[in-house]
Parts: C-alpha cells; structure tokens; sequence
C-alpha cells in the first residue's frame, strides 16, 4: 500500500489561456481540488511555496481552509523555504493550522531552490551569519523549529502579566501535540537526507536531486532513501519515518489527456545547472496509455522505496480536469502497481 496524493506550485496568470487568472483564483481553486481529491480517496493534498512569484506564497491560511473544509486527507507543503522564515512565529502559525485540521498536517521545509529574486530572504529581514551561507541559515531555523514544536517551556514569564500564566517557563500556544513528528526535509543531496535523517524528519525527494553519481534520476533518488533509513536507523529513532517522491504522471485515457500530454515521445531524465557549478538530474516525466504507465511505473526504484508519492497537478488547466488526473491514476493505475 502506498498512500498517494497531489502536489500543486499554484501557479496563476492573467492570460486568457489559463484557468487560474488570479492569486484568489489560485488560493480558492486549491481548496476546491482539496476537497475533490478526498471524495475521490486521495490521501494529501501539497502544495509548494515560492515567494515574488504568481504562485502560491502564504500557505497557512491555505491549509487552515483546507482543514476546515476536509475531514481525512492530510495537508501540507512541500516545500516551505526557511530561508524566508521566522521560526517561533511560523510555530504559531503551524500549530494553530494543525488544530484545525485536526492533527493532518504534514508540514515539508527546506533550505529552498532559486527564487525570483537575489537573495530575496533578505527582503524578509534575513541574512546568513558572518561565515554562513543562506543554506546554513535555513538549517539553522530548521533547528530552532524543531525545538519550540517539541512544547517545552523556554520564555521567562512577566512577573506582572495581562493574564494569569501556568507554572514555569512559557512555551509558544497554541501547541499542537505531534506535529514535531510531521515535519519533513526536501532534501536535494545525500547528505542533507541523512542530515534530516538524524534531526528525526521525515523525508521529501522531488523530480530533482543534485547529480552525485551520473545515475539516473530513480537510481539515484533511490540510493538517496536508502541512505536516509540507513541514518534514521543508525540514530535510534523509535517511530518507523516517511519518504516521499513526487513524479508528473498523467494516464492518457480520453482526448484532451491526448491533447494535452500525448504529443511527445518518451521522456527521458535530463541534466542541468539550476545553481552555478551544481549539476542537476532531473527525473523524467510520464504520460502513457494506463498499461504502459503500469509498465515504466513499477521499473522506477525510487517510487518503490517510497511510502508516499504526490502527483504534480497542471494547476492552471482547472480543477475538474485535475481532479480526473488523481482519479485516472488512482483507479487505473495504483491497484495493478499494488498501491491501492
């Protein structure tokens, strides 16, 4: 069994060719395909973060609605940049969508791929420590997280409050019991998964990694997971982790899926520099008759280790025709692969 949900970037443009024409059309058309997706048995419903973009950039208001409005489908990110956070007060906000949700979140961080902007965190009133990059500072406030979501008290309390305080040090409220279990990594290296690993995070591996090996792009996620478990079992943790792979994956089963994605031959992985003098793979996509998916599906290792896969969703084409991509693959594709 593998649980299966969707990933969207929230993308919105003004033109006539999109469904998605404004940020409000984003915000509330992700809510509705979260709501779909769960009367169809999806499992999650993500969604990435991007700042300066006209993509989705606020998510917990996002997800306190989705929550509201759903009963059983986990909600999440993937992947907040931490680089553009303040960790105690992303605490709140996290710990009070969570309560609404009834404990569903599953919340993805990172250090973050390239934005919009230079070094756009600095807008934000961020900057790396002397002799630190922006990459340790994401780490860094990922640390600081981590800690204040366990819920012990660490703020001296006023001697003379507005309101009576309980005992003791102060922790942030509200608190969400578990969530500090529901944090994972995006992790884009080997050695950030095991670092990740060793902190007690679950795992999130996207369409792309940085090339460590020339491999392709499944082999190479692959080995990425097994390092990961290796790590997590070498830290002693007690609770069994979560690994995620995200894959564009479209089941051609009318004319407009054909339309839409069955123009080309087959994908292959490619390679890249989305950071100078970092070599990228980037993982192949997949959009085949549902027996030929079936197929090409079950020979990819990195799906295979994972316990989670998020379907990335062409969020502008609307949502009934997304919907109908979930539910294609759910029906039609996951109970032959034996994740259904």
């Amino acid at each position: 069994m593998k649980k299966i949900g969707f990933l969207s970037f929230g993308h919105w443009s003004p033109s006539p060719q999109s469904g998605t024409r404004s940020a409000g059309d984003a915000l509330l058309q992700s809510i509705d395909l979260a709501v779909a997706a769960e009367e169809l048995g999806a499992d999650g419903a993500y969604f990435r973060v991007h700042h300066f973009a006209r993509q989705l950039a606020s998510p917990f208001p996002l997800l306190s609605a989705i929550g509201a409005k759903t009963q059983k489908i986990e909600i999440g990110t993937a992947v907040i940049d931490m680089r553009y956070e303040n960790p105690l007060y992303m605490a709140e906000d996290a710990g009070a969508a969570d309560l609404i949700a009834g404990g569903r979140l599953q919340l993805g961080i990172s250090r973050g791929s390239p934005e919009q902007v230079i070094d756009g965190y600095r807008y934000f009133g961020y900057a790396p420590a002397d002799g630190k990059t922006d990459a340790d500072m994401a780490r860094e406030q990922t640390e600081v997280l981590l800690e204040v979501l366990k819920g012990h008290g660490f703020a001296q309390p006023n001697p003379r409050p507005m309101f009576p305080n309980p005992p003791g040090l102060l922790r942030l409220e509200p608190h969400s019991p578990g969530l500090r279990e529901r944090i994972w990594w995006g992790a884009a290296t080997d050695a950030t998964a095991v670092w990740a690993a060793k902190l007690g995070m679950n795992l999130q591996s996207s369409t792309l990694k940085f090339d460590e090996s020339g491999k392709p792009f499944h082999i190479q996620q692959a080995e990425q997971i097994r390092a990961y478990r290796a790590a997590w079992k070498e830290a002693g943790h007690t609770r069994e982790p979560r690994v995620s792979v995200s894959r564009s994956i479209f089941a051609l089963v009318n004319d407009m899926d054909r339309a839409y994605f069955g123009g080309g031959g087959r994908e292959e992985d490619s390679f890249g520099y989305i950071e100078p003098e970092k070599r990228a793979v980037f993982g192949r996509g997949y959009a085949a008759e549902p027996e030929t998916l079936i197929k090409e599906l079950a020979a990819d290792e990195a799906i295979a280790e994972a316990d989670t896969l998020l379907l990335t969703v062409p969020n502008q084409l609307g949502v009934a025709y997304n919907a109908h991509v979930i539910e294609s693959i759910l029906k039609l594709v996951a109970p032959a692969l034996g994740w259904r």
